[in-house]
């Protein structure tokens, strides 16, 4: 199917995923498993949650294949690749998304999340929503992808059990880390998808060590208060004011989605809301916290600290949380 593993498209924790063809003449990705998760939840969670979604944005399993020494799953090959290779593009090489194509994507990925979590007869919550794991095809019509680290829960059942933290640093919801700020919900997904709405609106990560400022090392934080203090946002130099009114819109939203406590955060139906409706409702929320205020971090924050430090402090601590779970 895939001429010998002839062309590779990406890689990950898992394995690799190579470009293939049906007999049909359909174009697929193959998604190889390592060994080490051949056998492990992943593979199992991948098929058991994919295999029952029908929805245009979600990526569609198409297959999958088991033998003695290799697991293997067939997707839609999606010809424009993970989102991420387009908004963090220097595009030089590659055509960028016009705004209007981004506030669709956006549309299209808050779609898809809504789905998971309300549109199955079991609730789906994904665990690793960032823009590797958006997939675009032909038409740049957004696929959620990657559900490796997604749990299944009965509808009527509102917060997760887990027994270890899922997902990537920088787009993982704080109650992954910090327990006492309230108990793991599908409110994880909107936090992880407001991260990911602001990289979509800046067109950069969310932690940039080669910012020229060290104030916009965190672009969440600094945006936060360019907002506050009503000033004019570096959104591009040839940005018209349809663009710029997008870009504000997506960032208040996405300011919304990763509010500390999950209950403060909207739902992802409440989200699709905001995104299809007139922005001139929209308020500007609380600035987000990036850790509990009774943390150790704040300790830290209020001594004579320098506005880089304040923002990569949250980071720097779930780095450490990690690291100290998994060594237990």
């Amino acid at each position: 199917m895939t001429k010998n593993f002839k062309e590779k498209l990406g890689e990950g924790g898992y394995g690799m995923v190579y470009k293939g063809k049906l007999r049909s003449g359909d174009a697929v990705a193959v998604k190889m498993l390592n060994k080490s998760k051949a056998n492990g939840q992943e593979f199992i969670n991948e098929v058991a949650t994919i295999g029952r979604i029908r929805h245009v944005n979600v990526v569609r399993l198409v297959g999958f294949c088991v033998t003695a020494s290799k697991h293997s799953l067939v997707y839609d090959y999606m010809p424009n690749g993970s989102l991420d290779k387009l908004i963090f593009s220097d595009c030089q090489n590659s055509s960028p998304l016009s705004w209007k194509q981004v506030c669709e994507i956006a549309k299209g990925v808050a779609r898809g999340i809504e789905y998971l979590h309300q549109g199955c007869d079991m609730q789906i919550l994904h665990f690793d929503i960032k823009p590797h794991n958006v997939l675009l095809d032909e038409n740049f019509v957004p696929k959620v992808s990657d559900f490796g680290l997604a749990k299944l829960y009965p509808m009527q059942k509102s917060i997760a059990t887990l027994t270890a933290v899922r997902g990537t640093l920088g787009y993982m919801a704080p109650e992954l880390f910090y327990k006492r700020i309230g108990r793991v919900s599908h409110k994880a997904d909107v936090y992880s998808y407001g991260m990911l709405l602001m990289e979509m609106a800046g067109r950069r990560r969310n932690v940039d060590a080669q910012a020229e400022h060290s104030s916009q090392i965190y672009f969440p934080s600094w945006i936060y208060d360019k907002f506050d203090q009503v000033e004019e946002m570096e959104i591009g130099d040839h940005a018209i004011e349809e663009e710029k009114m997008f870009t504000r819109k997506l960032i208040l939203i996405a300011l919304w989605c990763i509010q500390m406590t999950p209950e403060d955060r909207p739902s992802m139906r409440e989200v699709l809301e905001m995104l299809e409706g007139d922005s001139s409702g929209l308020k500007l929320p609380p600035k987000p916290l990036f850790y509990p205020p009774d943390s150790p971090i704040s300790m830290q924050r209020s001594s004579n600290s320098s506005s880089s430090d304040e923002s990569t402090a949250p980071l720097c601590s779930c780095v450490a949380l990690e690291i100290e779970q998994m060594d237990d």
